[in-house]
């Protein structure tokens, strides 16, 4: 009989074993390379991974509210751009804003559009009206003094404009980078995962700085599968 395991209740999987399979997912292998280390099969390794980004994307959900020194920026995830077409969001890609707080955390949201209604609206319910905020030049950010934002820099790519000062959105971009980056390697993302996949990115560049395995393993001891 399976020893009682206090990360993923009424499961066949001893503790220890869940142990080996969440520091495999910490070091970032692959579901099939997990099942070969643990001699689980594929499937269930899948279905033990999509349960823990869930977790992940739980605790991102609480990342709020942003105050203090802040960027914003959109992002475009899919394939490459179509030919021919052309502007943000172009080919049918995947549309995320993101916020950011100077070095420590980001939140991401899939958005509908990079419309200034959509946009503020986020900005709005996330930021500390007494933040400094910092964009391009991108129109949706125009007017977020009417929102209360008050401390708004910005920084225009259009015109090869991307640092002056302590004005640019270099570490949200950097985010992007890893994001990117890290979805690369699953060889494109179904569009019904891409939303955990994606909060997985967000929960691993928040904790950048920390044992993630200790971590993960301190959020299922509070919130077991």
């Amino acid at each position: 009989m399976a020893d009682k395991n206090r990360y993923f209740h009424r499961s066949k999987i001893s503790e220890a074993k869940f142990r080996q399979i969440v520091r495999h997912f910490a070091l970032d292998l692959t579901a099939t390379e997990c099942a070969a280390l643990t001699g689980i099969s594929v499937r269930s390794i899948n279905s033990i991974y999509l349960r823990i980004r869930e977790r992940m994307a739980q605790w991102c959900a609480h990342v709020s509210p942003f105050a203090g020194e802040l960027e914003a920026d959109e992002s475009y995830f899919g394939p490459h751009r179509v030919r021919g077409k052309r502007g943000r969001g172009a080919g049918g890609k995947t549309i995320v804003f993101g916020l950011l707080k100077r070095g420590e955390h980001i939140y991401t949201e899939i958005v509908p559009d990079a419309s200034k209604k959509t946009l503020q609206g986020i900005i709005r319910g996330k930021v500390d009206p007494a933040s400094v905020m910092h964009t391009d030049g991108w129109r949706g950010y125009d007017g977020l003094v009417d929102i209360g934002i008050d401390r708004h820099f910005r920084v225009n790519h259009g015109n090869n404009e991307f640092v002056r000062g302590s004005q640019h959105v270099n570490g949200i971009e950097s985010f992007w980078s890893f994001a990117k980056r890290r979805l690369a390697q699953f060889n494109g993302v179904a569009k019904h995962t891409f939303a955990l996949h994606l909060k997985e990115c967000e929960f691993r560049f928040n904790h950048r700085h920390d044992n993630l395995y200790v971590v993960l393993l301190r959020l299922l001891r509070e919130y077991p599968l």
